[in-house]
């Protein structure tokens, strides 16, 4: 599985570092929700899948995903508020309730309207997502 998930990454040009354990990452995910409504919130989801995917970090430790949040520009303080308090998880909890309707059952998951494709896939297969009704 390490060897075509390298395969991919290198195909799409995205670091891919030796990952040797996998973490909770629902933190991450909830401060994903809240980076949603800043610029910045892009720059953070790629902070953290840096942390996690090229660095090997645990994104269930606090200081990790603050440190995420920091280099994305994005407050620290009022991110660790977000932490703390778990403001968005129901939101996220929301989040996971339609991909279970969607049927996602792995990463990448392309979605266009009420329809999902799962994994990694062809540009063919993108474009048949689009294309069916």
């Amino acid at each position: 599985m390490k060897q075509r998930m390298s395969g991919l990454m290198a195909e799409e040009g995205l670091p891919y570092g030796n990952r040797t354990h996998t973490f909770n990452s629902r933190m991450a995910q909830e401060l994903s929700k809240w980076g949603e409504a800043f610029t910045e919130g892009e720059l953070l989801n790629r902070k953290l899948f840096e942390a996690y995917f090229v660095k090997g970090n645990n994104l269930a430790v606090t200081e990790v995903l603050l440190d995420a949040v920091e280099s994305s520009g994005l407050a620290r303080e009022e991110a660790e508020g977000v932490i703390i308090e778990r403001r968005f998880r129901e939101a996220v909890d929301e989040d996971w309730q339609r991909s279970r309707e969607l049927g996602v059952s792995g990463v990448p998951t392309f979605v266009f309207g009420n329809r999902a494709l799962v994994g990694a896939q062809p540009y063919t297969a993108l474009e048949q997502l689009i294309r069916t009704k």
